[in-house]
Parts: C-alpha cells; sequence; structure tokens
C-alpha cells in the first residue's frame, strides 16, 4: 500500500462521527458586525502558522462536508447581543456544512457551538487567551476544547489545552510523553517543531497513530516522489518483462533448431 493510498484510509478510519446540527447556514445577520480594523495576525510568525495550520485542518477534514474551519471569523454566541462575539485564530465546527463561507459564525442560527478552538499567543492577546478567554470558550461558548500555543521560537514555548470534564468543570488536557495533546472531539493529536527556515514553531495535527497530515505543498512534493518511484517501477517491471520474453524467444530457437537437427536423416 502506497502512502497516499495508506493516508486515505486512515483518513477515514479516525474521521469522528456526530450528528448533523439542526440550524442552517447562516451567511450574514443583518445589524452584526463582521469585520473590524484590527489586522488578521499580529506578526508574519502568527500568520505562517495560522495559514499552515488552517491548511491542514482543511486538506484533512476535506472528505466531510459537514465539518466548518474557519480563520479570523467573527463568532456571535448570543442572539441579540453583539457584545457577545469573540474572534478565534481558527476554529472547527462539526455537523454544519462546509460552504457557503460565512461572513460571521452564529451559533444560535447554524444549531451549533464550535468543538475546538485554537489561539496562536502574541504579546499584547497572551494574557486574555490563557484566562478569561478559557471560561468564554468552555463555559459560555459551549466548546469542548481551547488550545493556544506559542509560535515565535525566541519565546517560551507555550502549548496548552483544556477541555470540560464529564461533570462540567474545565481541566487541562494532559500531554503525553511527547508532549502531543489529544483533542478527543477531533481525534487527532496535536504537537509542535522548530521550522528553522521561517523561525516558526509551528503546532501541527497528527492522526492518533501518529501520522502526520501534510500541508498541500507536502502532499504535492509526496505525489511527485511516490509518481517518480512507480515511473521508475513500472520501467523496471517492463525491462524485467522485456528480458524475460527475449529469454524464452532464444530457448525456444534453440529448441527449434535442435528438433531440426534430430528430424535430419543420418548420413550413415
Amino acid at each position: 500500500m502506497d502512502t497516499l493510498k495508506e493516508f486515505a484510509f486512515k483518513q477515514k478510519k479516525y474521521m469522528p462521527v456526530f450528528p448533523k446540527a439542526i440550524g442552517k447556514p447562516t451567511i450574514y445577520i443583518e445589524g452584526y458586525p463582521y469585520e473590524d480594523d484590527e489586522p488578521m495576525a499580529a506578526t508574519e510568525f502568527h500568520g505562517e502558522q495560522i495559514v499552515t495550520f488552517a491548511d491542514q485542518l482543511k486538506r484533512y477534514f476535506a472528505i466531510n462536508e459537514l465539518v466548518h474551519i474557519a480563520v479570523d471569523c467573527f463568532l456571535y454566541y448570543r442572539e441579540g447581543d453583539i457584545s457577545k462575539c469573540v474572534a478565534p485564530d481558527i476554529f472547527v465546527v462539526l455537523g454544519v456544512e462546509k460552504y457557503p463561507l460565512r461572513r460571521s459564525f452564529y451559533t444560535w442560527s447554524e444549531g451549533a457551538a464550535p468543538v475546538a478552538v485554537f489561539e496562536f499567543l502574541s504579546e499584547s492577546t497572551a494574557p486574555y487567551d490563557r484566562d478569561r478567554k478559557v471560561e468564554i470558550y468552555l463555559n459560555d461558548i459551549g466548546v469542548q476544547e481551547y488550545f493556544i500555543h506559542q509560535p515565535e521560537m525566541d519565546k517560551p514555548a507555550e502549548f496548552r489545552g483544556w477541555r470540560r470534564s464529564s461533570s462540567g468543570n474545565i481541566v487541562d488536557i494532559v500531554p503525553d510523553a511527547e508532549g502531543s495533546l489529544l483533542s478527543a472531539a477531533l481525534n487527532l493529536l496535536f504537537r509542535w517543531e522548530d521550522d528553522h527556515t521561517t523561525h516558526v514553531r509551528l503546532l501541527r495535527p497528527y492522526l492518533p497513530d501518529g501520522t502526520p497530515i501534510t500541508t498541500s505543498v507536502e502532499a504535492e512534493q509526496l505525489y511527485l516522489e511516490e509518481k517518480e518511484l512507480r515511473v521508475e517501477a513500472e520501467a523496471k517491471a517492463a525491462a524485467e518483462t522485456k528480458r524475460r520474453q527475449e529469454a524464452e524467444s532464444e530457448l525456444e530457437q534453440l529448441r527449434a533448431e535442435l528438433a531440426k537437427l534430430q528430424d535430419e536423416p543420418s548420413s550413415d
């Protein structure tokens, strides 16, 4: 089984199972602002992290039309109160249609709240992300899991996650021996690695068995490498077939010559 086919098999195996939400896709509700004057990312480090991470999640969940992944999108969580709004770096909603794209996400209209939220720390937002947002996301909005990560390599590493326990309390998600955090809602592992080219401490998703979820660029490179290997294997197989056919042809020719000699009358 080649790598791409093996991953496609695992992708279906590990994809979470969930019901369809009771609401409907809502692009925009009049009276709820969908943009402000703030930039999308605090730094290029954050921009690189957000784009890469969103690309990986969107590629992985592309096979399921009921997974919506939003990037830097307003999330309204109380009808009639525009102050009850946050704008996570990335959030994932299960059970709602992937398309159309929304200007904002309205939990009461869609009939669902995000199951997982990701914030990438910056100096201006880090205290709020570590403290008040934990309560907002997990209690006020009803998010199942919340993760924060520091993407700048020149700052101390910080990767934490919280979830709501069966009793409703907020608890830390305990890392494994490699420092990975398991998202039970998405059935994915998350851990970071240093990218010395971009100088970004990249948070990346993995399947529960540790298989990495590639970026679009990595997937294209993997496809080209496997295509090259297939071409080489086919060329080798064709050469082996030709060699065998030539050997069989030579053997048949020798047999024919031997039969001819046996059929010729003796000169005695």
